[in-house]
């Protein structure tokens, strides 16, 4: 395969020693800082690697089987401002703001996961990441995608984990947390990247390598060229975690976009994000390995049509290509803003997806040949035990969009879907009581966090 040349022949730079010792003892060339790893290497990695990651709730019970036959949602993170769903403000985020997104991807139905929506502003920026968890943690029993910025950070981000699951074997064995691993690609990997690689799979925690590139600018311009290097910097991350560690869960990814260079930005709206993961899940797919996508976000800058049509054209995209994980949803402005409105309208948007890539289920009963029959041409099935078994489960119905005949609409206020969906994330926000933490856990993370700010 195309990638495995790649590794092989232009092979990567590894710029963590430890990384580089362990390649090379696997039968690696190392040159440098220079590391070319034969096919039947990257081979093994893809054999060895699980095809299916199982992922818990927060309190063990089996929520994600994340593998390439489904296909799970999740928000955007690391936004650099947030939109405040009560005021409409634009702002830096603070702590208040990711315990928000726990909430409402807490309370949200098709939300699967949950992710921080900003690196709060009100706290010690050097470990912020740990202070988003703490908000999340506390504000969500769904799984949560963490990134980190090292080591440290890390470890007390699984010391939260630990002190939740009682102890790290059993958050191994009921993981809820999985690692954001990213790197920036092109065949280069930072020391630090690496470093949380072999963190994570000596702890045997779940972990994303996810990879970042600009077609035209980072990697080839063409979407197959951008593949290749995608995977080729994937395949990197996989197979440093299975030497550590063989059988560590990992996932692989990332997100692709183009530079507009007419507006000097990255657009997350752009066909070619879509086109792109997909090209990428799908052969994700065919090495087996699940995959971690981008959907559900807009380059507008409001609620308004384009954002409606880019979040929505993107999320059934990326659900119908099959990709295992999907984050990205409610982040306006080519990623710079996160609107928790956008998610809540995001969350309808995956219902219907989901009831697309369901499909039409055939069977005896299904087809209704005997129901037809004992209709005969002309009558009508509403009376029909039938219909009233299947009316609910066969049909797909609506949470904030209007079906609703024009004089009942005008009646009720005649509001619009940005109306509802604004009116439903402030609802969420005030009503919805997530499942708390005993007063022993929320103490010991407490400690947590206080020794983590005293550093």
């Amino acid at each position: 395969m195309t990638m495995m040349e790649v590794l092989e022949r232009t092979g990567a730079d590894i710029l963590n020693k430890e990384a580089r010792e362990v390649f090379e003892k696997a039968g690696c060339w190392v040159d440098g800082n220079r590391v070319r790893i034969p096919s039947a290497l990257s081979e093994w990695a893809v054999r060895t690697a699980p095809s299916r990651v199982t992922v818990c709730d927060r309190n063990g019970k089996r929520a994600l089987r994340v593998e390439t036959t489904n296909a799970f949602y999740g928000p955007g993170q690391g936004n650099t401002y947030v939109i405040d769903p009560m005021t409409g403000e634009r702002r830096k985020p603070i702590k208040a703001d990711v315990a928000n997104a726990g909430v409402v991807c807490d309370g949200l139905k098709n939300v699967d996961f949950a992710m921080s929506n900003g690196l709060p502003t009100d706290v010690n920026p050097n470990v912020a990441e740990v202070h988003a968890f703490e908000a999340l943690v506390t504000n969500t029993k769904k799984p949560i995608i963490q990134s980190i910025q090292g080591i440290e950070q890390a470890q007390a981000i699984l010391d939260i984990a630990t002190s939740i699951s009682g102890s790290l074997k059993e958050f191994q064995k009921n993981p809820f947390v999985v690692l954001l691993i990213e790197t920036e690609g092109t065949l280069v990997h930072s020391d630090e990247t690496l470093a949380k690689v072999i963190f994570a799979a000596q702890n045997g925690v779940p972990y994303i390598y996810s990879t970042k590139l600009i077609a035209g600018e980072t990697s080839p311009a063409t979407p197959a060229g951008a593949i290749v290097v995608a995977l080729a910097d994937i395949l990197v991350g996989v197979l440093l975690g299975q030497l550590v560690r063989q059988g560590t869960p990992v996932i692989g990814g990332g997100f692709f976009t183009i530079k507009d260079n007419e507006n000097d930005i990255l657009p997350y709206g752009a066909p070619e994000v879509s086109l792109m993961g997909t090209g990428m899940a799908n052969a994700l797919r065919f090495l087996g390995i699940p995959s971690f996508g981008f959907a559900g976000a807009t380059d507008s800058k409001d609620s308004d049509a384009q954002m409606g049509l880019e979040a929505a054209f993107s999320i059934l995209h990326a659900g119908m290509s099959g990709t295992s994980l999907i984050h990205g949803c409610g982040q306006l402005e080519y990623g710079l803003s996160a609107s928790l409105a956008l998610l809540v309208m995001g969350d309808e948007v995956m219902g219907m997806t989901r009831r697309i890539i369901k499909g039409v289920e055939v069977n005896e009963e299904r087809m209704a040949r005997g129901v037809i029959n004992e209709v005969q041409p002309g009558g009508h099935y509403l009376g029909e035990e039938h219909t009233l078994k299947y009316f609910r489960s066969e049909f797909w119905w609506p949470s904030v969009m209007n079906r609703s005949r024009i004089s009942d609409w005008e009646a009720n206020g005649a509001k619009t879907l940005g109306q509802k969906v604004k009116e439903k994330t402030q609802t969420l926000l005030t009503t919805h009581q997530p499942e708390k933490l005993s007063k022993d856990v929320l103490s010991k993370i407490k400690l947590i966090i206080d020794r983590v700010d005293a550093r």
